[in-house]
């Protein structure tokens, strides 16, 4: 490939607009695929990326209303394609640029999911069949300051990358890695990608539903030592099943889980919650969590299936009791088709811990 190449981020929130726009600023031509508000203020006033080094304001990227239109619109093919919504959009998304690729007789692009969660690379193996697949995860903690402009909170770049079909280096995967290096991302490839999506799932687990459910921050939620105790619990399901099935913890940027894993799943509950207490106040600095934000802003789906229900459902492949992530998900769901129900779990403790322990006790299903 003697062009750098040709990029399409698909879905425009605070991830999707930082990998474009940081894409965007070392020369790569963007195109950004979002809704139409979005593609008309960036189209107006540029794509404004906030960081460690100033304010810019990116006008060397292009700007749609959907997918469709970003692939008709294109001089030439996408060379690679970035998922960056969430997680219960994918399979649409993966469907509108399937259907957009026919309609233009464009071959598939080389798929990324920088997404959250678990099982977002299976869906687009199946929606896209033959495309080249990557799994990556990204920790840089970012927020939307409106439509097309975001503040880096934190001025992390560490981005892993593994290939995921084929499970081995591809050139498309080279392509990948080299584009996202000279994008200012510190790319660690690793070796085994379910280790490298699974093990940002434990971190993405901590404190999300339970702040959901509980209409509270975090920081209030690990509190209580109770509830500390129930992200707890929920952490080492999490490492049980993946120990089951094989998965092994990896570390991640400065998160070191290979080495603390072990620590997690056997040391006292009294030694691991104010490391997790640490842990939330420095990579959350007080702002509330994606499940909750996805619950209490009337959005009628939420990834906590991908999260806690990912859990789940390896738990049961896999015959590890979880009961924690269970109710946790569980619970998510219910309060997203019953509204009227969210007061009567605001701030109660009580039924969220007593609803894990009947969980405990009932029999294996």
């Amino acid at each position: 490939m003697n062009h750098l190449p040709r990029i399409l981020i698909i879905g425009a929130g605070a991830i999707g607009c930082l990998v474009g726009g940081r894409l965007a600023l070392t020369g790569h031509p963007v195109t950004l695929a979002g809704r139409a508000r979005f593609a008309a203020i960036v189209g107006a006033n540029g794509l404004v990326l906030a960081d460690e080094t100033g304010r810019h304001i990116i006008r060397n990227v292009s700007a749609a209303g959907s997918i469709a239109e970003a692939v008709a619109s294109t001089p030439a093919p996408f060379d690679l394609a970035i998922f960056a919504v969430k997680s219960y959009d994918t399979e649409s998304a993966a469907s509108e640029l399937h259907g957009a690729l026919v309609q233009r007789r464009a071959p598939a692009p080389a798929l990324m999911s920088v997404q959250n969660g678990v099982g977002n690379e299976e869906i687009l193996a199946a929606g896209l069949p033959g495309a080249t697949i990557i799994a990556a995860s990204i920790t840089t903690p970012v927020s939307m300051e409106g439509p097309g402009a975001i503040h880096i909170d934190k001025p992390r770049y560490d981005l892993g990358m593994s290939p995921w079909r084929p499970p081995s280096t591809s050139p498309a995967f080279e392509m990948a890695t080299a584009a996202m290096g000279q994008a200012g991302f510190a790319v660690k490839p690793y070796a085994d990608a379910r280790g490298m999506k699974w093990t940002k799932l434990l971190m993405n687990l901590l404190g999300n539903a339970t702040s959901a459910i509980l209409d509270e921050p975090p920081e209030q939620v690990f509190a209580d030592p109770a509830l500390a105790d129930l992200e707890i619990e929920a952490w080492r399901e999490a490492l049980a099943v993946m120990e089951a099935a094989g998965i092994p913890a990896v570390n991640m940027g400065r998160y070191p889980f290979r080495w603390l894993a072990p620590l997690i799943r056997r040391a006292p509950r009294g030694l691991i919650r104010p490391l997790l207490a640490r842990q939330i106040g420095g990579a959350r600095g007080g702002k509330l969590p994606s499940l909750h934000i996805d619950l209490h802003g009337g959005r009628t789906k939420n990834e906590v299936v991908w999260l806690n229900g990912a859990v789940v459902r390896q738990g049961a492949a896999s015959n590890v009791p979880t009961p924690a992530n269970r109710v946790l998900t569980d619970t998510v769901l219910a309060l997203i088709d019953h509204p009227e129900a969210r007061a009567a779990w605001k701030g109660n403790h009580r039924r969220l811990l007593e609803a894990v322990q009947q969980a405990r006790l009932a029999p294996a299903t």
